[in-house]
């Protein structure tokens, strides 16, 4: 290869905006027209910026909080931080792993109350007290609503009443029954409370129950007809610790009834 043919080889491509002559960006930096000056060769554009861990689980708590569980999802999250769902997937495997965090920690703000020495009265005390703090937190319904979802910190409640239902007498089949019972209870109290607060808030025309029995259903529902006046008033008149009382009791003494059967 000739000389001549090696200057017409390496001759410069003639810039198709100054028709020859390098722009600014060229005399200055050397840098190809319309490439940003600063930007490394090579490196991708929008790349998303590192999490941190504690305000992903902050703004997940924020979004349930605010808006409920159905309104949470990686996608979501990710918008709200700037990044990508992918990006959370390095720190959390799915969405329940997400809910898990958002539950991590809520127990341990609330005081652990001093207990009872009797395992009857603990076992109350404890029961009472979950569902004090569950009370205070109510979105955390939503998320126990899913199944297997807790809070760790929240494990050593389900540890006493187990243990105190076997001091009481319980075999371990009956005591984790026993909590079972008790938990439901403690929910589905919960989950009541907050729907007729909500009603209450936001009245609707329909008749919804007991407004829905009529004198015209006496036949049929007598019961029902004849205290549907006064039932908002006897469903309110009670106390959560005497209910719990009443199905602990009811618990014992037919748990100890029958092992001695």
């Amino acid at each position: 290869m000739s000389g001549t043919e090696k200057t017409k080889k390496t001759k410069k491509m003639k810039n198709p905006v100054t028709g020859g002559k390098p722009d600014a960006s060229e005399q200055s930096t050397g840098r190809p027209a319309g490439r940003p000056v600063g930007r490394p060769v090579g490196r991708p554009v929008g790349r998303p910026r590192r999490l941190d861990p504690e305000v992903m689980v902050a703004t997940a708590r924020r979004i349930v909080e605010e808006e409920g569980v159905a309104a949470l999802s990686m996608r979501r999250v990710a918008k709200e931080l700037g990044s990508t769902p992918m990006a959370l997937y390095h720190y959390v495997q799915d969405k329940d792993e997400l809910l898990m965090l958002t539950l991590s920690g809520t127990a341990a703000a609330f005081p652990r109350p001093e207990l009872p020495e009797d395992p009857r009265e603990r076992l109350v005390a404890v029961a009472a007290h979950m569902h004090d703090i569950i009370g205070r937190i109510p979105w955390v319904l939503d998320i126990l609503a899913l199944g297997e979802l807790t809070d760790r910190n929240a494990l050593w409640m389900v540890e006493e009443i187990i243990d105190c239902a076997l001091a009481c007498g319980l075999s371990p089949a009956r005591s984790v029954r026993a909590y079972r019972t008790i938990w439901s209870y403690v929910y589905g109290d919960l989950v009541f409370r907050r729907a007729a607060a909500r009603r209450a808030e936001n009245p609707s025309r329909r008749e919804f129950f007991p407004e829905m029995v009529t004198e015209q259903d006496a036949a049929e529902l007598p019961r029902l007809t004849e205290v549907k006046d006064r039932w908002r008033e006897y469903a309110a008149d009670y106390e959560t610790v005497e209910e719990l009382e009443a199905i602990v009791d009811g618990l014992l003494r037919r748990g100890t009834r029958n092992a001695k059967a």
